[in-house]
């Protein structure tokens, strides 16, 4: 697993051949909530505003901030000012023909995890681990939704191992459609990924268009006890870089 580091001078710089994860801590102290919240464009604020319950309008409002943020680095620009749209199947992107840049977000419990690639589409998933929740959902909730091979090889593991084979799968079935964007109307049984305990992530057959399985890499994350995640990123031959942001300076 690619560790993850504070960021340095190098960290503002992308390349073509690499791939940036960003890991935000989403409980974030009242000072920084507002410095965020100063920089999100109105419908952001309108979003934010609307969630009923103010951990996940702070939640809500870190994410979008640090993402704000963490673009307005690459571009070379004030977070208030980059320009981020929204295509028809939701998939965010930058309305900007002068930047090749690509991102997704994803948030789970207290954490999110950013992504950014230069001129490769890129999707990220992270799900917080319920260790709590019964095996015998989480297998019903896999035979409604996986594939049927998925389904197979998970039932295959033994018990101990099939939380984690389950949240393999679930993440990065979900990073490849954030990374298709308009694959997010694809059912998740139409493709098949890995998630056997040291097997390497992979996306194995895409039914809808068998061309699609050799057009991505998917990769594992780690970003901390208690959470799984996932990267789907377009092509291969690219280094992965994870950073740790470190909010706003005052």
């Amino acid at each position: 697993m690619t560790p993850w580091i504070p960021p340095t001078t190098d960290s503002k710089t992308l390349r073509p051949d690499q791939a940036h994860v960003w890991r935000v801590r989403l409980d974030q102290p009242d000072s920084q909530v507002d410095r965020l919240r100063a920089i999100l464009a109105p419908d952001e604020l309108a979003r934010a505003d609307r969630f009923a319950f103010p951990q996940n309008r702070r939640q809500y409002t870190v994410g979008r901030g640090a993402l704000r943020a963490i673009l307005a680095a690459y571009l070379d620009t004030t977070p208030a000012a980059v320009p981020i749209r929204y295509t028809p199947q939701g998939k965010p992107y930058l309305a900007s023909s002068a930047s090749d840049l690509r991102f997704n977000l994803s948030h789970s419990g207290g954490l999110a995890l950013i992504a950014v690639t230069r001129g490769r589409e890129v999707g990220v998933d992270v799900e917080q681990v319920d260790a709590r929740a019964d095996l015998e959902k989480r297998l019903a909730l896999a035979r409604r939704f996986f594939s049927p091979a998925e389904v197979a090889a998970l039932e295959s593991l033994p018990a101990a191992s099939q939380t984690g084979a389950f949240y393999a799968c679930w993440t990065r079935k979900e990073a490849y459609l954030k990374a298709r964007g308009g694959g997010l109307l694809l059912p998740l049984d139409s493709f098949d990924v890995s998630l056997r305990p040291g097997e390497p992530p992979a996306l194995l057959a895409t039914r809808d268009d068998p061309a699609q399985a050799a057009r991505w890499s998917l990769l594992a994350l780690d970003p901390g006890p208690g959470y799984a995640a996932a990267l789907a990123v377009e092509g291969a031959g690219f280094a992965l870089q994870c950073w740790d942001w470190p909010g706003i300076a005052t």
